[in-house]
Order: structure tokens, then C-alpha cells, then sequence
């Protein structure tokens, strides 16, 4: 009975456990996600999102979040939208961008100040916000521009857009490939899209690329982003991981499962070691029981004699000579019957010294080790 109520306490400590993680995961207020300027997935003004959800509906389009080294480097026709980028490029990321435009595709740069970007050249001028934008076959447009440069041109570019002060949009071949520069970022944000003729003016640039798939690419704000476990999975799911967990910790602490070292009780480890020699042989030396001792190390090695040797075990150790020279030991045979004549002679004193009991225990211990060999 008291198993049973304690069981049922600790169901009703998880139940309520589980009911308190999930009401407060259901009532916590989130707070309003950050989202950098010009991410295709931004629903803020600052971001891309309207205008990439359309591109994506209505042609083939899709984000690109990673380095520039492994964009195609075949005729693939494909157009690389760059918005703004917000990273300084390196030598070798500059060149991988390069060699992808060569091969036969189109990157689009819409940058306030691209100066230094593809080596590009611009020159400050005076203009307002709203002006009047043309296109090469002189077609108006009303459009912002809040950038206060324009763009310098060299022999074989082709001026896209421009205004009353200089070039707003240019159009520079690399190989099978070209770039298309623009100052105007900001057309293409969700609080411009639809002001004025922005979004026109765009598709007029994405029609001069002449691509059937459009990349966005989101490397250039904040570099390649590794998925983690947190972006990955949702956070429904990663709550009830969670508690899945804990329910399993707490099954384990019911079933009686302890975490950390194992510790083997004394008892058992002093019951199969020589814990208790040792003790028994601190108490003969403490009491100077130099003789008893000597008399258990013979006995010891005879019965060690008839187990290995096959000398029987009643024999006097004055009679073990012929037995032992027959087993080849490395005493010869006077060696041999000197030595069990002086064991013999200690064995019957009544008491011996240290000196003595040292010099037999390790003749005795001899003897052992060369039997047992």
C-alpha cells in the first residue's frame, strides 16, 4: 500500500510538472523577432519579403546561404539578386562571384554606394528624393532615390536607368556573363515596393538578366549560417523533447537508479584479498612470534610439496632428500642436506631470533617460489 501511494505521488508531481510546462509555454508572449534590413525573409519595411515571395510565386526563386565558391560555375542563365550586402568581401569571394558571372550568368547589385564592389567607379552629385528616372529608350518613371551618388561608366557599359544627374543603373558584361549595378536598395523593401514606380522599374532590371531561376542572396548580410537544432526543429516539438526527458529522469529516480561512482562495499573486497595476511602476519611480528611463524611457512611449503612434487606429506623433513634431489632443484645435494638440517634444527628450538626467522623465511620463500615454478 505505501508503494502504491507513493507511486501515485510521484504520477501526480509529473502531471502537474507537464501541465505547468506547457501553460507556460502557451501563455508566454513572445517577444517581436529582430530581422536585419534586406532579408528576403523580413516582413518589416526594412526587408525583401514582398517582393521575394512574388518573384518566388511567379518565377523560379529561392535563397542563397552560402559562399560564393560554390555557386555554379556553368551556363546555368541564372540571376543572382544582391541586396545591400552588409560584409566586406574577401579577395577570393570577390573572384568566386566573378567567375560565376563569366560562365554565363547575371548577378544584380542593388547597393547605395557600390564603390569598389566589381570594380566599380561612382561620383558624388546634388538631387533630390523624388525624381524622374528614364530608361535607354527615354521611358519616364517617378521613383525615390535616396542616394546622393551616381555611377561613372566606361567603354562597353550600358546605362540602364538614369536621371537628370548621371546613371543610376548600368549594365557591365564579365565574360558570357554580366553585372547589373543599381544605387536603388531601397525600390525593392517592403515599405517601397508599390510607392510610386518601383516595383516597374525592378522587373524592368530582371527582365535585362534574362534568367529563368533567381537567387537571393542572403550570404552577403551575415554570412554562411550553419542550421542548429534550435532552427531546425520546431519549438513545439524541442518543449516535449524537454519533457520527455524529465519524465524519464524522474522513472529512473522512482526505479531506485542512482547517478555517479560505484562504490563496492569493504566487506567484499577485504573477504578476497590478503588484507587479512597481512594482519595476521603484523600481529606474529608485533608479538615476536618469530617460531610459530617458521612453523606455518614449512608446513605451508610441504603441502605445496605434495601438490606439485608428489612428496608425501607425512615424510620428516630429514627423509625429503632423496624426493627433492629426484626433482632436480638448483641446490645440489649437499646444499640440499644442509638445508633440511638446519630447518630441522630451527624447527625444534623453542624460540629463535629475528635474525633467524629473516634468514629461514626467505630460504623457505625460495623454496616456494621454486616449486610453484
Amino acid at each position: 500500500m505505501k508503494s502504491l501511494s507513493n507511486m501515485r505521488t510521484w504520477i501526480g508531481l509529473v502531471i502537474l510538472l507537464g501541465l505547468f510546462l506547457l501553460f507556460s509555454y502557451l501563455s508566454s508572449t513572445p517577444k517581436p523577432k529582430y530581422y536585419p534590413n534586406y532579408v528576403s525573409e523580413s516582413p518589416a519595411p526594412g526587408g525583401v519579403k514582398a517582393f521575394y515571395t512574388y518573384v518566388k510565386k511567379e518565377i523560379e526563386g529561392k535563397e542563397w546561404r552560402h559562399s560564393p565558391d560554390l555557386l555554379s560555375t556553368k551556363p546555368d542563365h541564372q540571376l543572382l539578386i544582391m541586396v545591400e550586402p552588409a560584409i566586406s568581401f574577401e579577395t577570393e569571394e570577390m573572384k568566386a562571384y566573378i567567375n560565376y558571372m563569366k560562365a554565363g550568368n547575371t548577378i544584380l547589385l542593388l547597393q547605395t554606394n557600390p564603390q569598389g564592389m566589381f570594380d566599380i567607379k561612382t561620383s558624388g552629385t546634388n538631387s533630390s528624393e523624388s525624381q524622374k528616372v528614364f530608361t535607354q529608350d527615354q521611358t519616364s518613371y517617378r521613383a525615390q532615390i535616396h542616394s546622393t551618388i551616381r555611377l561613372q561608366t566606361k567603354k562597353g557599359d550600358r546605362v540602364l536607368l538614369s536621371d537628370q544627374t548621371g546613371p543610376i543603373s548600368v549594365q557591365r558584361s564579365f565574360g558570357k556573363g554580366q553585372l547589373i549595378v543599381s544605387i536603388t536598395p531601397e525600390w525593392m523593401t517592403n515599405g517601397n515596393l508599390i510607392k510610386r514606380d518601383h516595383l516597374p522599374l525592378l522587373l524592368y532590371l530582371l527582365n535585362e538578366g534574362k534568367s529563368n531561376t533567381i537567387l537571393f542572396d542572403e550570404y552577403i548580410h551575415s554570412g554562411e549560417n550553419a542550421p542548429t537544432v534550435w532552427n531546425v526543429y520546431p519549438m513545439w516539438f524541442l518543449v516535449l523533447v524537454i519533457q520527455m526527458i524529465l519524465l524519464m529522469t524522474l522513472w529512473l529516480w522512482l526505479k531506485g537508479k542512482r547517478f555517479g561512482p560505484i562504490f563496492v562495499p569493504r566487506e567484499e573486497s577485504v573477504r578476497f584479498s590478503d588484507e587479512g595476511l597481512k594482519a595476521l602476519t603484523a600481529w606474529y611480528l608485533r608479538g615476536r612470534r618469530y617460531h610459530d611463524s617458521i612453523i606455518i611457512q614449512s608446513e605451508y611449503v610441504k603441502l605445496l610439496l605434495q601438490e606439485r612434487w608428489q612428496i608425501p606429506y607425512h615424510r620428516e623433513w630429514l627423509d625429503l632428500s632423496s624426493y627433492m634431489e629426484k626433482k632436480r632443484t638448483r641446490m645440489s645435494a649437499n646444499e640440499i642436506n644442509s638445508f633440511l638440517t638446519g630447518l630441522v634444527h630451527i624447527l625444534e628450538k623453542e624460540t629463535i631470533t629475528k635474525q633467524e626467522f629473516l634468514l629461514w623465511s626467505k630460504r623457505l620463500e625460495q623454496l616456494r617460489k621454486e616449486v610453484e615454478e
